[in-house]
């Protein structure tokens, strides 16, 4: 999959009816392989083109015809598909569904999702040339232009009729960069552009042998969420991660390591930064002299002694910093009992601006799981936040990282 501006973006796409729908099908998989989800809406005409099951198949998402079936408004109505995708492309246009359009027409669920919608609109027409030379087609052209919407093609070429002209759709990959403009001219402001941020993320392995070591249930969820949501709002974002199985977040750079003292040592290196969320969940002792030969059974049935040392304090580290500090650090506290107020003390005795609390007592499965119930702690007090996906705490906390440094 290519990472870049497409990859997490929902693209909604409407296919109208015409001989250039089946160019439909190669725009789906050109986005897909960029990383973009796809939904589908197949107008009555465009099932006259391509079927339902290929576009299904590689949408890999269900396909949405009749403006009018119980079930699809029940589980997925015409509003909640025009706002849940970052961006609408309608791919073929035709002449009648750009009417519609034009004219505000709702009598099926392409023109009434178009309608509907306050996300950004791409049409690629494709007809014959004299269709779309008619002056009808121009005034419609130039009312949805007016409206906001844009316009990609028709380019010049053969076309089905048999004629030489304009009216071919443009290619898909053309149109995927129509797509990628126009989500960038769409995009917010990046209000942490500038800044730059060190995100710990995962578990630590403390190496007792070649082959064993101690470590804990940390998935990297979390701390890899943050990182994605600080750099989707403009940050310069180094990410310390332990073993983990999460994906890369795009536009991050990230550090691999394995022991506390690793991460540490690769936190002091990413200095200087404005933000440090120290999101991994750091082994806090490990094995005094790792031994250089795997530890064996000696038939005693006695276990072997291993003696632990304390790790380093990353956290307390960049919080107590009398040079080089981050303006804004903030730490996390997994805490299985009282949790706001051993939070709390954390926050005063690491030397840290925020903490972010969470309870992963048993049968929370908050460790590996998707989801996270935490309150914020500042100095100005706890802010409860209800139960989210990890995702949505991270978007979160950037937003509030953000309200922070626009305050100064």
């Amino acid at each position: 999959m290519v990472n870049g501006m497409l990859t997490g973006k929902q693209i909604l796409l409407i296919i109208s009816g015409g001989i250039a729908a089946y160019k439909a099908l190669d725009l789906i998989r050109r986005l897909k392989e960029r990383g973009a989800g796809v939904r589908c809406v197949l107008t009555a005409g465009g099932a006259q083109f391509v079927t339902p099951l290929s576009v299904a198949a590689l949408s890999e998402n269900a396909v949405f015809q009749d403006l009018f079936s119980l079930k699809d408004e029940s589980e997925m109505g015409h509003i909640r598909l025009s706002r849940e995708a970052d961006m609408l492309v309608v791919a073929p246009a035709s002449a009648d569904l750009m009417a519609k359009m034009a004219a505000g027409l709702a009598d099926d669920l392409a023109s009434t999702i178009l309608l509907a919608t306050d996300k950004p609109v791409l049409f690629a027409p494709a007809m014959n040339t004299r269709m779309w030379e008619h002056p009808a087609t121009q005034r419609n052209l130039a009312t949805l232009l007016d409206d906001g919407l844009r316009a990609i093609g028709p380019g010049q070429g053969d076309l089905a009729c048999g004629e030489v002209g304009a009216g071919r759709m443009s290619e898909p990959m053309e149109i995927v960069a129509a797509i990628e403009d126009m989500l960038i001219a769409a995009a917010p402001a990046a209000p942490l552009k500038g800044r730059r941020a060190i995100v710990t993320s995962g578990p630590t392995y403390e190496a007792i042998d070649p082959v064993r070591f101690l470590a804990n249930r940390s998935s990297g969820k979390q701390g890899h969420a943050i990182a994605a949501a600080l750099a989707r709002l403009g940050a310069d974002v180094v990410l310390v991660a332990g073993p983990n199985n999460q994906p890369d977040p795009t536009g991050v750079t990230v550090q691999g390591i394995e022991s506390a003292t690793q991460m540490l040592a690769a936190c002091e290196t990413a200095l200087p930064a404005d933000i440090a969320v120290c999101a991994a969940a750091v082994a806090d002792w490990r094995v005094a002299g790792e031994t250089e030969q795997k530890l064996k059974k000696d038939g005693s049935g006695r276990p072997p002694v291993l003696a632990l040392v304390e790790n380093p304090d990353i956290l307390a580290t960049l919080g107590h910093l009398n040079a080089g500090r981050p303006r804004l650090v903030v730490g996390f506290a997994a805490e299985t009992e009282k949790v706001v107020a051993h939070a709390q003390d954390k926050r005063v005795r690491k030397g840290c601006d925020w903490i972010v609390a969470n309870d992963v007592g048993a049968g929370t499965g908050v460790m590996g799981g998707d989801e996270n119930t935490v309150h914020l702690i500042t100095a100005q007090g706890v802010e409860d936040w209800p139960t989210m996906s990890k995702d949505a705490v991270a978007d979160a906390l950037a937003g509030r990282i953000a309200d922070h440094f626009a305050a100064g």
